[in-house]
């Protein structure tokens, strides 16, 4: 059993900044891929970034260059450093724990509460 807990989201303008934490615990944290996905109001849920337990990792063409996904294995913590944001990265963002070292096509098996990112223009 896995429990991830996601902060650090709240209200910036476009053009600042944020940092999200996901801390996990339970059972294997420190082996398994884990991914940030959003989610906007009428919008489907979609991945943002993602990190393998080897620490590789991958993003959406729309956050390249502006968001890093990184893990800090001796905390059980994952973080998403977003910078120059935008109005239409205003989301809920949530942390998602995949049942495998690497992300794989089944999807992730655990997620957290989510947190709000909400960007002005």
């Amino acid at each position: 059993q896995v429990q991830l807990v996601e902060s650090g989201g709240g209200l910036v303008q476009a053009g600042g900044s944020l940092r999200l934490s996901c801390a996990a615990s339970g059972s294997s944290t420190s082996i398994n891929a884990v991914g940030w996905y959003r989610q906007a109001p009428g919008k489907q849920r979609e991945l943002v970034a993602s990190i393998t337990s080897a620490g590789s990792t991958n993003y959406r063409d729309f956050v390249k260059g502006r968001f890093r996904i990184s893990r800090d294995s001796a905390k059980n913590t994952v973080y998403l450093q977003m910078n120059s944001l935008k109005p239409e990265d205003t989301a809920v963002y949530y942390c998602a724990m995949y049942n495998s070292m690497i992300v794989t096509r089944n999807g992730p098996v655990y997620w957290g509460q989510g947190t709000q990112v909400t960007v002005s223009s």
